[in-house]
């Protein structure tokens, strides 16, 4: 910044298109998504300036048509893995030392990408890859997306700016230095805009990067590494590799220069790579940042004032939107006993006006396909457990099939024991516990929504008395790093709601934030005195 202070377009959220029949964006999404259907992608690893085929490849499939293939990705060795440190390590010092403008302006085209001729692309590629509706395709891939990318690089400037006062004679002034070394970043399946944030962030503020996209939303990322090689992001800065997690991870983690780790996924993973990475800490040049959002088990609690409309509502869209693959998804309920029934009648009656769960080229289809085999299997066993169990009840859905793609209907689970497995454990599908409190016990409820779950992500108290509400606040303070009033427990929006938890639920450095970014840097104090001292004296000697 030698040549001005330069001041960047103010942030705005990116409005969210409707895809109405009839709308350009919805002829235009539709014609990629069949093009991509038809076609067959080849994805090879991306290190340095090289894009490398190994041979040794697997398919891309739709989870909603999971016979079929629209691709496939190539697995990396350890050699590439090698080569991937190295090639990062080699393009640091020429992308620490360029100018912060010079990478804003990156960052900036790429949303700019996102927004204009790449946005059907990204937006098929993820209703293909993870079976988003095109909603929830529009809401992440483009919009969260390109406002992760805005909105940091007008935090990126903010965090510039700050600066210590000086005193007389003395010029204080900080340096935000990227870490010495190369970030790690691991990134999930559910959202696209995470796979790209979370390797772009860190670039953002100087440091290089390798990425290990999820396994099952390779064909999203592809995407991303052409919107960022089209910005004009140099060769080397973030490299893109596949393969065994444990290998990689276990060579990544071996390097001296391994400088952070920034990763979403799920707890039991992340806390055996803060294991690793403790037990590795004598070869490393510097303490790594670790920087991790996990798992959680969302919960709604309806006062007896609160409006059934709206907790039903909250509900269903917190439950199922996505096939409640988010971490933020709302999985376990409180309903006061005296609106129990009208609310579950309500519920009940919204999932009965879903059509079966289906394709997203479809897009009167409010449900798809969970992610894969894995999950199918885990929530079919959940769901079977609470048909057979004592004090667990089925009260809608309850059904799955998984010869065509990976459905399951959205399930309505009642229990009459507030510790029942369903309501403790991270199922990540479209599968809601209910636990129905006395009215007089709301207080006692509070306490025991704090008590049950490992995690602190999400939370919602729906509630007309104000009184209640600031209650539930107060009570609910450490179990939700984002606390939600009169609102399902999803939907965070960047710039707005910064988003993390803790707990289990990860270090709550809120992604979407300058907190965050912060992470990612590594300050350096200068202090230039104006008029050097040449006499050892003070003046208390005389």
């Amino acid at each position: 910044m030698g040549k001005g202070f330069f001041q960047v377009p103010t942030a705005v959220n990116e409005p969210i298109k409707s895809f109405a029949p009839g709308s350009s964006e919805r002829a235009a999404v539709l014609k990629q998504y069949k093009s991509y259907f038809k076609g067959k992608v080849d994805v090879p690893l991306y290190i340095g300036n090289e894009e490398i085929k190994t041979g040794n490849t697997r398919s891309i499939s739709p989870p909603h048509d999971h016979k079929h293939i629209v691709g496939q990705y190539h697995l990396a060795e350890k050699k590439h893995v090698i080569k991937a440190v190295k090639n990062a390590l080699s393009a640091r010092d020429a992308w620490a030392n360029l100018a912060w403008e010079q990478r804003a302006a990156i960052f900036l085209k790429a949303a700019e990408l996102i927004a204009g001729p790449y946005r059907a692309k990204i937006n098929a590629a993820t209703m293909i890859a993870q079976s988003k509706t095109i909603h929830q395709a529009e809401i992440d891939a483009a919009c969260e997306f390109i406002d992760f990318l805005r909105f940091n690089v007008e935090y990126m400037s903010q965090i510039y700016e700050e600066q210590p006062s000086s005193s007389e004679g003395i010029w204080n002034r900080v340096e935000y230095r990227p870490l010495e070394g190369f970030v790690y970043a691991i990134t999930p399946f559910n959202f696209t805009a995470i796979a790209g944030n979370l390797p772009a962030s860190a670039a953002m503020m100087g440091n290089v990067v390798l990425w290990k996209p999820s396994d099952s939303q390779i064909f999203s990322a592809k995407v991303i590494v052409d919107i960022f090689k089209e910005a004009g992001l140099p060769d080397g800065v973030i490299n893109v590799i596949y393969g065994d997690p444990v290998m990689i991870t276990e060579t990544v983690l071996a390097s001296p220069d391994f400088a952070g780790i920034h990763f979403t996924g799920s707890t039991h993973v992340f806390k055996d790579l803060w294991k690793q990475i403790g037990n590795n800490i004598h070869t490393y040049k510097t303490y790594p940042k670790i920087v991790g959002e996990t798992g959680g088990k969302d919960f709604i609690i309806a006062h007896p004032s609160a409006k059934p409309e709206q907790v039903a509502t909250a509900i269903v869209r917190g439950a199922f939107e996505f096939q409640g693959q988010k971490c933020s998804a709302a999985s376990r309920v409180y309903l006061p006993k005296s609106s129990s029934k009208k609310i579950m009648d309500l519920v009940k009656k919204d999932i009965k006006s879903f059509n079966k769960p289906g394709s997203p080229e479809d897009m009167s289809n409010f449900i798809t396909a969970v992610i894969h085999e894995g999950s199918f299997d885990k929530l079919a066993k959940y769901i079977d457990q609470a048909k057979k169990d004592k004090n667990a009840k089925i009260i809608a859905g309850g059904k799955y099939d998984k010869s065509k793609g990976y459905f399951i209907e959205p399930t309505v689970i009642l229990t009459t024991d507030p510790k029942y497995t369903t309501m403790e454990t991270e199922l990540f599908g479209p599968v809601v516990t209910i636990y129905i409190y006395e009215d007089k016990d709301w207080r006692k409820t509070l306490k025991l929504i704090d008590s049950t779950s490992e995690y602190a992500l999400t939370g919602a108290v729906i509630s007309t008395d104000r009184y209640a509400i600031d209650e539930a606040t107060k009570a609910l303070q450490n179990c939700a790093g984002n606390f939600y009033i009169n609102d399902k427990p999803t939907g965070a929006v960047v710039g707005q709601q910064p988003f993390g938890g803790a707990r289990a639920s990860g270090t709550n450095d809120k992604a979407g934030s300058a907190q965050n970014l912060l992470r990612w840097v590594s300050p350096r104090l200068i202090k230039e005195t104006l008029v050097t001292p040449e006499d050892y004296r003070y003046p208390f000697l005389g």
